[in-house]
């Protein structure tokens, strides 16, 4: 059986998450323009945001299976 292939615009925002939880720069972004620029660009603020509060390591781990799964 295969598996299917998970959106693209879903998989940006997640990728761009992971990368503002990690305190990574947006200036990483893989695309330069276009739909999944954007979506990874709001993955970043809303990862960057939980990076602020304090979402890292152990005590973020909710909040990212939450992130990853719901959106």
């Amino acid at each position: 059986m295969k598996r299917q292939k998970r959106d693209k615009m879903e998989r940006a925002f997640q990728k761009g998450y992971m990368a503002g939880v990690e305190g990574k720069s947006k200036d990483q972004c893989p695309k330069e323009a276009g739909p999944e620029h954007q979506q990874w660009i709001n993955g970043w603020r809303e990862g960057r945001s939980d990076h602020w509060d304090g979402y890292t390591g152990v005590s973020g781990i909710h909040r990212v299976n939450e992130v990853v799964i719901h959106h």
